[in-house]
């Protein structure tokens, strides 16, 4: 430019403002770049059941070693986990049948077993009502004085046309269910003399004509605890 007689001077060149973040991004391109590899996706493994040259058999997946036993899966009691002692079924509940129990062997039996046998274990279920073949009947005299070890086995492994719960229901609950079992069997021929005079004389109160008074009630309450 110039000005009069004054030599003329040329302006420096503007300068374009930088971005803001320009050089983090073009580093974290750089980086990503560089890691655009396959290595953690084609790892030098060996895929479920993928053949093999290295092992005799051809198979990479390997058989279990004898005698091993997964953590929380060693089944030493053969009696609560399989409901036979020396390959027989066992007579008697291998733990204690207490009320609590026989309760959430009720709920279960009406979860997964009414449908087929019925609420009374009659074999009427509703899925027999409309036209399944019906399981037999609780209350037969076969049943009846079939070992309790039969009855988880049968729930565990399933029978007939009866398929398997073992997935299904654990097995502290096949034995509830299967003690429930027991109690309607014993409710279908049970008798008064089969109860505690307490039970005895509750039963007389609640079958008296008009049922039992406010005062019935108070002592029967007493009686029960």
């Amino acid at each position: 430019m110039r000005i009069g007689n004054e030599p003329q001077i040329d302006a420096p060149p503007a300068r374009r403002p930088r971005r803001p973040g320009a050089g983090p991004l073009a580093a974290c391109l750089v980086l990503l770049c560089a890691g655009c590899r396959d290595d953690m996706y084609a790892q030098p493994r060996y895929e479920a059941y993928e053949p093999s040259t290295f092992f005799a058999d051809g198979t990479s997946s390997r058989p279990v070693v004898p005698g091993t036993v997964a953590r929380g899966q060693l089944r030493a009691d053969t009696a609560y986990y399989e409901g036979k002692v020396d390959g027989k079924d066992i007579e008697e509940f291998p733990f204690a049948i207490d009320e609590a129990t026989l309760g959430e062997g009720r709920e279960r039996f009406m979860i997964f077993c009414m449908p087929c046998h019925g609420q009374l274990g009659n074999g009427r279920g509703m899925v027999v009502r409309r036209g399944f073949s019906p399981p037999p009947d609780f209350h037969s005299e076969y049943l009846k004085k079939t070992p309790v070890g039969h009855i988880y086995n049968v729930i565990t492994h399933g029978y007939g046309a009866m398929y398997s719960y073992e997935a299904r229901i654990p097995v502290r609950q096949r034995w509830a269910i299967a003690a429930y079992i027991r109690a309607l069997q014993y409710s279908q021929d049970a008798s008064s003399e089969d109860l505690s005079p307490a039970e005895q004389k509750q039963l007389a109160e609640a079958d008296r004509p008009g049922g039992p008074t406010q005062d019935d009630r108070k002592s029967l309450a007493e009686v029960q605890k």
